[in-house]
């Protein structure tokens, strides 16, 4: 099913144009696509969305946005990070947390003084419902083109029911069609503002990373925005058949991030990065706060342990 339906319908990958999904019909395929088409517009009929359960508290507590560095600012709640980076002929907004977060993420937006349908691209770090779950709401609030790494993208449009870990008959979010799927190394334009995305799967088969360079009066900042490789899944690698290269993937990764060169880092959740003891509300200025080369190696390191454990089981 996946693959007759990848081979009919193709997403735009072209940056100029972001066009909606284009269908390519032969002859020999319009009833394959019909019967296709029908057969998801069922499945998801007979999906919900999963019932709102307690979330942990500081995944939901609200956070004063700051400016990190340059043109890149912190948006999210005390947990759950979500960055927009400013431009000239727009914003882009990374990550958007959980689908309750939607108005949190529009007022912190407004707080620092930018206006939410200035937001022209929309990216995230992992097809999960703590980064992805509001992302509908603010796809349809503010216009903007959502791009997503291709292995994310079918957990982006069935609400992350096909996710290997998290999925089920259920979806954990509202779906979202992306506007353009990304590939390893592809860069995101916007203005001057230039992101590669890096993949880094694992934690999801999408789960990817950005790297910016923001400027502010003084000087230039390379900003890597990471999404860490943790182990989402209390399962053998070995018994997840929908996802065999697993154990691959986490290697690959820990071992690609460990190469990366940036001057500061942030992360998909405060926590790893470890937002509060580097930033309070109300403190001023100061992007060399957000250096730690050492954190993020020994993050790495730990990780890196982790996955070996994990291997021997």
């Amino acid at each position: 099913m996946t693959g007759g339906f990848k081979n009919i319908i193709s997403l735009q990958s072209d940056t100029s144009n972001f066009s909606h999904i284009m269908f390519h019909f032969t002859p020999k395929n319009i009833l394959l696509a019909a019967v296709i088409c029908f057969t998801t517009q069922m499945s998801f009929a007979q999906k919900s969305l999963k019932k709102p359960h307690p979330e942990k508290v500081e995944w939901t507590t609200n956070y004063q946005p700051f400016r990190i560095a340059g043109n890149l600012y912190y948006v999210g709640t005390y947990d759950l990070a979500c960055y927009l980076i400013t431009t000239k002929k727009g914003n882009i907004l990374i990550n958007t947390g959980l689908a309750t977060s939607d108005t949190q993420i529009i007022r912190n937006i407004e707080a620092l003084g930018f206006r939410p349908r200035d937001t022209k691209i929309l990216l995230n770090t992992q097809a999960h419902h703590d980064h992805l779950g509001a992302m509908a709401s603010i796809k349809k609030q503010t216009g903007a083109k959502f791009m997503i790494n291709e292995p994310d993208a079918a957990s982006a449009l069935d609400g992350g029911s096909s996710d290997y870990a998290l999925g089920g008959d259920s979806m954990n979010f509202e779906p979202i069609k992306p506007d353009r799927l990304l590939h390893d190394g592809d860069v995101i334009k916007l203005g001057k503002t230039r992101l590669t995305m890096f993949n880094h799967p694992g934690h999801t088969k999408g789960s990817c990373s950005f790297l910016v360079t923001v400027k502010d009066s003084s000087r230039s900042w390379k900003v890597l925005i990471a999404n860490m490789p943790t182990i989402v899944t209390d399962s053998a690698f070995d018994r997840i058949p929908s996802y065999p290269q697993i154990a691959s993937d986490y290697s690959y990764t820990i071992n690609a991030m460990k190469k990366l060169d940036f001057d500061i880092w942030v992360a998909s959740h405060a926590s790893q990065f470890e937002l509060h003891k580097k930033h309070q509300p109300n403190d001023p200025y100061n992007p060399a706060a957000f250096e730690d080369r050492k954190g993020y190696q020994e993050y790495l390191d730990e990780l890196q342990q982790d996955l070996q454990g994990k291997l021997k089981k």
